[in-house]
């Protein structure tokens, strides 16, 4: 039963509104991106501090362009539950080749 009050606790925690100013820095040479394997660890590690500990997976499609208004779907999978990841580019600054962007995950799992 207490594992059922965690993910409930988490889910309801990731279904709150969109985290925001979420920043990093992105890859240079070519059209500016930010890597798969980033993006997901920086999802990651933005959830943990809104929630409390990092979900099991972070799953994107590949790398995110740092374009502003660029979306992407990742999924969240925690505890035999999948949730739609919506990250939004909000902001590029080019000159410290920052991106920031913003993190939603659906209030309901997929």
């Amino acid at each position: 039963m207490r594992s059922s009050l965690v993910v409930l606790a988490v889910s309801a925690a990731l279904a709150s509104p969109a985290l925001t100013g979420c920043s990093f820095e992105a890859s240079v040479g070519g059209a500016p991106a930010i890597d798969r394997e980033a993006l997901e660890q920086k999802i990651s590690d933005q959830l943990a501090e809104q929630v409390g500990r990092a979900p099991e997976e972070i799953v994107c499609p590949g790398d995110l362009d740092a374009e502003v208004d660029t979306t992407m779907e990742c999924t969240l999978n925690d505890s035999g539950e999948s949730y739609a990841v919506a990250i939004t580019v909000t902001s590029v600054d080019e000159d410290t080749e920052q991106v920031l962007f913003d993190i939603e995950v659906a209030e309901t799992a997929s």
